[in-house]
């Protein structure tokens, strides 16, 4: 937690001193973080929220790559468990799904045809 919040305090730094100065050149402003509109002598600090904004997309971004893909992949490499979905057939009976080797049917015991063997 210690660690996330010093990286989201370099990201903040990061944006207001390198990013914005580039959008700022941009649209013509020379200090992007303060930009701001009037309306009814009402200031809006629209510029402040554009840092924040882009300051939480890189925070967000970078936890994704850094963390979830990479626990991810950890996950499954490790997957100890069999897939879920066991392919099935359908009892001719009864209708039910039952697995496709089996030789009754767990609902109804009805014996099922079985396959050929090759």
């Amino acid at each position: 937690m210690i660690i996330g919040a010093a990286f989201g305090t370099v990201v903040a730094a990061l944006v207001k001193d390198l990013i914005t100065p580039v959008i700022a050149a941009a649209v013509g402003k020379p200090d992007f973080g303060r930009l701001r509109f009037t309306l009814n002598s009402s200031t809006f600090l629209y510029g402040d929220l554009v840092n924040a904004v882009i300051s939480f997309v890189l925070v967000a971004a970078a936890v994704y790559f850094l963390v979830v893909v990479p626990v991810n992949r950890l996950m499954a490499l490790h997957k100890t468990e069999p897939e879920v979905l066991a392919p099935t057939k359908e009892c001719p009976d009864c209708l039910s799904a039952i697995p496709s080797g089996a030789r009754r049917c767990a609902f109804c015991t009805v014996e099922q045809p079985q396959a050929p063997v090759p």
